[in-house]
């Protein structure tokens, strides 16, 4: 597993190892979409990643898209979120926060004003969302205006310049897994007519116009970007043109420079590197060779870098049970298993209470 460990140096990212933690929502934010003593004390614990990458954090009230998530547009969770970077620095960590626009993944009972969630076109995503009072279905959304386009990419960057004022060290655009941003890439989701939809130059606009505004508010080198191509009709968003659709969105991105490109594997190699071949910089996989690869395992890291698909490798599941996951990764285990009926909402149980190895 010595691949594991070898720093990462590029004129982008400096990590001490190449083991990174992936963005997991946990769903324990307060009410007003601030993260709490908890959740300094969850980051601080698995400071010892090459990088974190944070839970999904909205940039917007109606970018929520489940409960007891945070955002990163008032200035009460900038300040609550310092707490949390500043937590993470003081142990030698690295943070990045994602922002995530849950488009039609949301629900009325999520907002202030109880209005629709919004999407590139009218087309309910057919999931449900969990909520105190029950599963609910998620409802046909609003179709986004021009004019709102335009304001959902202003709330990314402004997001962005909050999360530098917080202390995370960049932030990662959450273009994967169904959410709006995919939602506009796929063709199965967006059906509009307009500059926005249509054709492959048109669908990748808004990821590439939102890119482009966060780069230019906190510079390129601070912003990664995750795609999960091909990812499996997660959310009820299906592309038909994966290969395609994915070398013009890098190839639109790859001027901007950023700092990664994050990808979700879901069991097909072949995607990934035609990924890999289209992207000139540095390139984070969450590797899952197959479909019975979930979740991935330290081996499939080690494996995905010596074949050259990976700079570096994100996990999941496997940080939160194990804090400290490089030092059972170097002591070949033993692997703490984590607790499903904790994943989401609740309290230390399942989050902060997860042994270290004495």
């Amino acid at each position: 597993m010595e691949e594991l460990f070898e720093p990462l140096s590029t004129r982008k990212l400096e990590l001490p190892n190449r083991l990174v933690m992936a963005p997991m929502t946990r769903s324990r934010a307060d009410d007003g979409g601030k993260v709490t003593g908890l959740t300094v004390e969850y980051y601080r614990q698995r400071a010892s990643a090459g990088l974190i990458v944070s839970e999904a954090t909205q940039p917007s009230v109606r970018g929520q898209g489940y409960v007891w998530t945070p955002g990163l547009h008032t200035d009460d969770q900038v300040k609550a979120w310092r707490s949390v970077t500043d937590a993470v620095h003081a142990e030698g960590g690295r943070i990045f926060v994602q922002l995530m626009h849950a488009g039609r993944v949301g629900h009325p009972v999520l907002y202030p004003d109880g209005g629709l969630p919004v999407a590139p076109s009218p087309i309910a995503s057919g999931g449900r969302i969990s909520t105190p009072d029950g599963m609910l279905d998620h409802p046909v959304p609003r179709e986004l205006t021009p004019d709102e386009i335009a304001e959902t990419v202003q709330d990314f960057a402004d997001a962005a310049r909050n999360a530098i004022e917080a202390g995370f060290d960049g932030v990662e655009l959450h273009g994967a897994n169904g959410y709006l941003i995919q939602q506009f890439l796929a063709d199965g989701s967006n059906h509009r007519s307009d500059a926005y939809g249509g054709t492959i130059e048109n669908r990748i606009r808004f990821a590439v116009e939102t890119a482009r505004a966060v780069a230019d508010a906190i510079g390129g080198a601070r912003l990664g970007f995750r795609v999960s191509p091909g990812g499996g009709n997660e959310n009820g968003v299906f592309e038909s043109d994966t290969n395609e659709l994915y070398s013009a969105l890098l190839a639109s991105l790859a001027p901007l420079d950023l700092a990664y490109l994050h990808v979700l594997e879901v069991g097909d190699r072949a995607t990934i590197r035609h990924v890999r071949a289209e992207w000139p910089g540095t390139l984070i996989l969450n590797p899952h060779p197959t479909r019975e690869a979930f979740p991935s395992r330290p081996e499939h890291g080690a494996e995905a870098l010596r074949e050259g698909v990976a700079d570096a490798v994100a996990f999941g599941e496997l940080w939160l049970a194990n804090p400290d996951l490089p030092a059972r990764i170097r002591a070949g285990g033993p692997y703490n298993k984590a607790d499903s009926a904790t994943f989401y909402g609740g309290d230390h149980n399942g989050y902060t209470d997860y042994p270290v190895l004495k």
